[in-house]
């Protein structure tokens, strides 16, 4: 049985799109293919388990019947860490991910193992990405964001926490790289990389569409009340706009797929958002949504128009300022019901990463 066990030089930086790319892709060539994600830090409840989203994603999309709770066996839920360290258990949490990759991977002919963070992230509780690739017998790879310098810097340190582990490190990924520097980074980064002796597996560009939020899942990780539009949750915000300027000058900024948030009491504002429409259709707005800031709901006869726009309209009592940073804030994660998204991580991955190298080295 073949594994790999994918890591990353810090949070977001892309793990869960190349593993699931990974799982689809080898699906093509692999009989049976296997996935866990021994401990996650975002999680679900799943018929009364805590169950990591990106297991759930995997097991709904690829349909990999593995078991979600020994896809996910170490869920680090608020306090976990605290009592850990009051009341340390090494052992126990050793021998859950043992026993929950045995269960994943019988009868498999590859495994995928997605790591959490940076390859010293759980060494707090004694089970850093490092040491868990070790107790699996697993080889890395490592991904990290778009660059030159800091891409490389970062992967040689996260290697070198995996080697004094004794875990060989294959290749890395080079991921988000922005398309106009492309050329350059990727003939850069294989140059620079090289003469440290390390393949470089794939240079995946940026992607927009798979960093844009949907309203629903800005519904889901804030406290937004919907006020109308509950039936257009799943639009995709191409740009959030704060609407805390004249009018003549907001028109020049909404754009298709635009979020505007604006105070409730900006019945200009709100007009404004109203009147733009996009030029091959003329029935539907630019604007994907509103949220309306202060806890302000506007005038009777400004939310029925709103109501009969067929668009999501959110209320927060938080300021423009606050909503704002929320919304930049948040962390996109792709969901089983992103068709689109999904197809374009699998071809994103088939196009730029060396799946025959990745076979070989694991």
């Amino acid at each position: 049985m073949k594994k790999i066990f994918i890591a990353a030089t810090k949070q977001n930086d892309g793990k869960t799109t190349v593993a699931l790319g990974l799982v689809r892709n080898f699906q093509e060539s692999f009989r049976k293919v296997g996935f866990i994600k021994p401990i996650g830090q975002r999680y679900l409840e799943e018929e009364g388990l805590k169950i990591d989203e990106d297991s759930i994603l995997i097991e709904e999309v690829c349909g990999i019947k593995c078991g979600l709770k020994d896809m996910s066996p170490i869920a680090v839920e608020k306090g976990f860490t605290e009592r850990y360290i009051s009341q340390p258990d090494k052992k126990s949490i050793t021998q859950q991910i043992k026993d929950s990759f045995r269960r994943v991977s019988k009868g498999k002919d590859l495994v995928i193992i997605e790591g959490t963070g940076h390859a010293g992230v759980g060494s707090v509780f004694d089970h850093s990405n490092a040491t868990v690739a070790k107790l699996l017998g697993s080889k890395v790879i490592i991904i990290s964001s778009g660059g030159i310098g800091r891409p490389i810097d970062e992967i040689m340190l996260n290697k070198a926490l995996f080697e004094k582990e004794g875990v060989k490190v294959i290749g890395v990924i080079i991921n988000k790289v922005m398309p106009a520097k492309y050329e350059k980074i990727n003939q850069l980064v294989r140059k620079g990389l090289g003469r440290k002796g390390i393949q470089v597996l794939g240079v995946l560009p940026y992607n927009p569409m798979l960093s844009r939020p949907s309203i629903e899942q800005i519904v889901e990780e804030t406290d937004f009340e919907v006020i109308c539009g509950r039936g257009h949750l799943e639009y995709s915000v191409s740009q959030v706009m704060v609407g805390a300027m004249e009018p003549h000058d907001a028109v020049r900024y909404i754009v298709d797929d635009t979020l505007m948030i604006t105070p409730g009491d900006r019945e200009d504002m709100i007009m404004t958002a109203l009147g733009c429409f996009r030029e091959k259709e003329d029935k539907r707005l630019k604007i994907c949504g509103i949220v309306l800031s202060g806890g302000i709901v506007p005038d009777d006869s400004i939310l029925n128009l709103l109501k009969k726009a067929e668009i999501p309209v959110l209320l927060s009592p938080a300021d423009t300022y606050d909503v704002a940073n929320i919304i930049h804030d948040l962390t996109v994660k792709i969901r089983p019901r992103d068709i689109d998204k999904i197809n374009a991580v699998v071809k994103l991955v088939k196009d730029n990463i060396n799946l025959n190298a990745i076979a070989k080295g694991m």
